[in-house]
């Protein structure tokens, strides 16, 4: 099974528990790794036998920006929920980071894989 990627995709949301944090948007980095049998589009060189990155880029972005969750769990878990659904996709890992939540660190987020990645 191929692997289409989109890394490092940032997007401004509402997101925390916190009251401050209800009142302003953060910055939110994406990492997706998405399995998809990429041989009919290597064949006919078409964009509608892909896995269209830029529509699943601006569909997480819309779903992000839109988005009022407390936890990024509870948005990872929206994220993979939509695309699996409205793209097809098998399987998936998601890399939701929330760089600046903890002052000390460079950088906090979750990583989840969602369904199977055997063939699709």
């Amino acid at each position: 099974m191929d692997t289409v990627f989109i890394e490092g995709l940032a997007v401004d949301a509402t997101i925390g528990v916190f009251d401050w944090e209800r009142r302003i948007k953060q910055r939110l980095l994406i990492d997706l790794e998405m399995a998809w049998d990429i041989k009919a589009a290597a064949k006919s060189d078409r964009l509608e036998h892909t896995l269209d990155y830029k529509a699943v880029s601006d569909r997480v972005a819309e779903l992000v920006a839109n988005s009022q969750y407390e936890l990024i769990e509870s948005l990872a878990e929206e994220i993979a929920a939509v695309l699996r659904k409205e793209f097809s996709i098998a399987w998936l890992r998601l890399r939701l980071s929330k760089p600046g939540a903890v002052v000390a660190a460079k950088n906090v987020g979750l990583l989840i894989e969602r369904g199977q990645r055997g063939d699709v």
